[in-house]
């Protein structure tokens, strides 16, 4: 022990001896373990501990694929399907859930709350207690029965709307004009479905009413062996309810983490790919720094040995000044990691991870952090140590403390840290530019309507409001009227699920005339003639509906260029017949105008505009009056003179002067934000800037460490530099002398790093949006990481050709 407190102290007295050495290898480590532990503890919250509830990896959802194995749309289950699923074998539990926009009434102001309705065993199933109070139990909703009038409280609901109170259990609160009682308050990590209430569900026996089912398997049970068990059940209930289920379909199990592990997944794998690219940089770097210090210390090393230091004693010596450096490095690091996390998290796709997600440096993050310093200040300084432990002492001793005794393999060691950095900067540097690029180009993607200055406003029917076809028509037509009669509104249009750039319903559809074969898709939108003025979506052929025959619910469609090019590729689709079966009409939910699932006729083509996404090519689209099938959610697209959330306010006084108690539902966005959020551009301008700053620091971290190399190297050389100039060698040639000895290094690391580029150019393609291989930015980028490595060599350079000859010759 006092062996290494000695090692430790020398180890301290060397870094306050060489101040500007000791910053620059703290600050290259610092940098490098910052950005690794700061998408390390992105990775944990989200990939590897994500979820508070006990058996969440057993916790899983029916996906039904089809012959394609893409995701097939379905409705759900009946109740009586939910509480049939519970008794297959392979299943402990299962969940019926759905959701519902509600009130808070009673006060001033109605508040618009988001409640789940889960069955009786709901929060039982989850597993986690509640903070305060009690959760509710499967005795609160008797299987057949009303459930009790209870209601457990989320965490971020309590605090904004009781402002913490812990005296709300056992307290009334009104929703939708009917009192409950709180029960309970949860933990802050519990946001199921991002609920503010949590109430127990009667499961109805109708077919109309679907729910979602969440299962948690057996212990021991694999997804696939449940899945198996589980495929001619769901066989059944397709026969049971068919317009709920597509005609061919493959069942799968997923677990609940596997819709965030696709969408984020491989964004966070290369981020962390990238962090351990400069993290090597930074390590390289400080190797580049120890072997160069240390061979200023040949002279010690030599002194140390002939007294009887073995070589193990000396590189334990410099093992100790490394992880010393690493340790503070670390310190410093996890530091900027703390500072850096919340700022990389709001830019992450909003829904591409839970939001039960915790994220901050725990423990976990913390051992990564110490480990990671144990191994990269073995790394870094291990190979230094090897190099320096056995110097050759008579030749050292003989010459004075400015010559290297740096042999062959040394010159070596340092072309190839050199490099190696090069490389993977080069490397690094091309990927950000592939992702800022493909975001650009991503930007200027043609949209095919105008989302500027318009915003979309949700409104969520309440229970038992409106439950005829004619009362919900013109309530939204009300609506509508007293919007657009507002002086700084241009246009308005109703969109019941058609606001883009990812709407639309996928239903089968058929044609008059033709022979069924595959089940032939598009995507439906129930909108009215409003919809394409305030988009600015041109009409191409035919017409649009009027008033008169949004009233009366006509049976006439729009389609959209793509749809017209798919199936009527040789003639005009105007004039001709299509029918979607699926439209029922399944009160109090939705409902359907008589004759809705029949034959409508085509009568109009609208231009292509976005409806799968920013990076999918445009779906076969049809457009229906919102009037043929009349859901309880509809959204009012709102044009303004201006920025139409200025006007969000007079907007919500002129729904409540039609109905006082019904509110906007959920958070009111424009539309430049709706195509923000779109999880493919979120991720691309993550990743944007995220490895525009990588590759930034990769560049400046390269560029210190190939000075370092050159300003040694000048120094080792004086000798030689005079002796040259006393001979009569120019300025020039020692400069040449010193760059072409640079040039070798950067060359090296110019050519290994273009075919690193070029080799992970697919993987790399892969995960950036929209990215595609571009030979001429790759080369771009090594013009850029030339230029640099010129500058980091110039100073030095000047350094050396400016040596006078006669000080220089002193120096022996």
């Amino acid at each position: 022990m006092p062996i290494i407190l000695q090692d430790l102290r020398f180890a301290l007295r060397q870094m306050g001896k060489h101040p500007s050495f000791a910053l620059t290898a703290i600050l290259s480590l610092a940098l490098g373990i910052g950005a690794t532990v700061s998408v390390f503890s992105i990775i944990y919250a989200v990939l590897m501990n994500p979820w508070p509830y006990p058996g969440a990896d057993r916790i899983c959802q029916v996906f039904l694929l089809d012959k394609a194995g893409n995701e097939d749309s379905w409705r759900g289950l009946t109740g009586p399907q939910v509480r049939q699923l519970s008794q297959a074998h392979a299943v402990e539990d299962v969940m019926g859930v759905t959701g519902w926009s509600l009130s808070v009434t009673g006060s001033d102001v109605p508040e618009d709350v988001q409640g789940i309705y889960l069955t009786g065993n709901g929060l039982q199933f989850l597993g986690l207690p509640a903070l305060l109070g009690r959760n509710f139990l499967p005795s609160d909703a008797p299987d057949g029965q009303e459930p009790q009038q209870v209601v457990v409280l989320s965490h971020k609901f309590w605090q904004r709307h009781f402002n913490g109170d812990p005296t709300v259990i056992g307290k009334p609160i009104q929703l939708d004009h009917k009192t409950y009682i709180i029960l309970g308050v949860l933990p802050r990590r519990f946001t199921w479905l991002d609920g503010d209430v949590y109430l127990p569900l009667k499961l109805s026996t109708s077919e109309a009413m679907e729910y979602g089912a969440m299962m948690k398997i057996r212990p021991g049970v694999s997804r696939a062996a449940a899945a198996a068990e589980l495929q001619p059940i769901f066989q059944q209930y397709a026969k049971e309810t068919p317009t709920h289920f597509p005609k061919q379909y493959k069942l799968e199990l997923r677990n609940i983490s596997y819709r965030y592990v696709h969408q984020l997944g491989g964004t966070l794998g290369l981020l962390f790919g990238a962090v351990g690219l400069l993290l090597a940089i930074g390590c390289g770097n400080v190797s580049i720094l120890l072997l160069a210090r240390g061979t200023a210390r040949q002279h010690e090393f030599a002194v140390r040995s002939a007294v009887g230091a073995s070589g193990f004693r000396i590189v334990r010596q410099l093992l100790t000044e490394s992880l010393l450096l690493a340790l503070t490095g670390t310190g410093l690091g996890v530091l900027l990691a703390y500072r850096s996390l919340g700022w990389i998290v709001a830019r992450l796709p909003e829904y591409s991870f839970p939001h039960e997600a915790d994220f901050h440096i725990n423990i976990p993050v913390v051992f990564f952090s110490v480990g990671l310093a144990l191994l990269t200040g073995v790394v870094f300084g291990l190979f230094p140590a090897l190099q320096l432990a056995r110097p050759q002492i008579s030749q050292v001793m003989q010459s004075s403390t400015r010559k290297v005794a740096g042999t062959v393999r040394g010159k070596q060691w340092y072309t190839f840290l050199i490099a190696g950095q090069i490389a993977m900067t080069l490397l690094l540097m091309s990927a950000a530019g592939a992702a800022i690029q493909g975001l650009v180009r991503m930007m200027r993607i043609p949209l095919g309507y105008d989302p500027h200055h318009v915003m979309s406003v949700g409104i969520h029917l309440h229970d038992n409001t409106y439950t005829t076809l004619t009362e919900r028509l013109n309530y939204f037509e009300q609506l509508r009227e007293k919007i657009v009669a507002l002086p700084d509104v241009v246009a308005t249009g109703i969109s019941t699920n058609a606001t883009p750039p990812n709407n639309g319903w996928d239903q089968p559809i058929e044609f008059l005339g033709k022979a069924s074969g595959e089940e032939e898709k598009a995507r439906i939108n129930f909108v009215d003639p409003g919809y394409f003025t305030t988009l600015h979506m041109p009409l191409l052929r035919g017409r649009v509906w009027d008033s008169t025959e949004i009233a009366h619910s006509a049976p006439l469609v729009l389609v959209n260029e793509t749809f017209a090019k798919r199936y009527y590729p040789g003639g005009d689709v105007l004039g001709h017949f299509l029918k979607i079966p699926t439209l029922r009409n399944e009160p109090p939910y939705t409902l359907a105008a008589p004759g809705s699932d029949g034959w409508m006729q085509v009568v109009g083509v609208v231009a292509d505009a976005l409806d799968d996404g920013l990076d999918q090519p445009v779906k076969p689209a049809i457009f229906l009056p919102y009037s043929l099938h009349m859901w309880m959610s509809t959204q009012i697209l709102v044009r303004g003179r201006t920025d139409p959330l200025s006007i969000l306010r007079s907007v919500r006084q002129q729904i409540a002067s039609v109905n006082p108690d019904q509110q906007v539902s959920g958070r009111v966005d424009d539309l430049e934000t709706w195509i923000r959020h779109e999880p493919e551009w979120a991720r691309g301008r993550l990743v944007s800037i995220l490895f525009g700053a990588f590759s930034l620091l990769a560049l400046a971290l390269a560029a210190v460490g190939l000075y370092s190399v050159v300003s040694y190297s000048v120094a080792q050389r004086t000798n030689e530099f005079g002796i040259r100039m006393a001979l009569g060698a120019q300025k020039k040639d020692v400069l040449r002398i010193v760059l072409a000895s640079a040039g070798v290094s950067v060359g090296s690391g110019l050519l290994a790093g273009l075919a690193l580029s070029f080799g992970l150019n697919r993987v790399i393609s892969r995960w950036v949006e929209n990215a595609a291989h571009d030979p001429f930015l790759v080369l771009a980028v090594a013009c850029v990481i030339v230029g640099v490595a010129a500058l980091a060599c110039v100073i030095p350079s000047r350094r050396a050709s400016s040596v006078d000859p006669m000080m220089a010759l002193r120096c022996e």
